[in-house]
């Protein structure tokens, strides 16, 4: 299990555990819930894992409208 951490560019953000081999729409969906935004900047693709992405547990931002 991983914790990813995300911000919005305003300064707010959101700390998200997930699994490495999760894809972007399962993490989409987690964020969607704890915040309520589901805007996202169309680079992500959906189908594609976390670790594809390169994406570890303490690793720098994503960021998310």
């Amino acid at each position: 299990m991983i914790e990813v951490v995300l911000n919005d560019r305003l300064g707010k953000k959101v700390r998200v555990k997930c699994n490495d081999d999760d894809t972007m729409g399962d993490l989409k969906k987690l964020v969607a819930a704890q915040t309520g935004t589901r805007e996202w900047y169309p680079i992500y693709k959906d189908h594609i894992t976390l670790k594809d992405y390169e994406i570890h547990d303490g690793m720098g931002q994503l960021y998310y409208n």
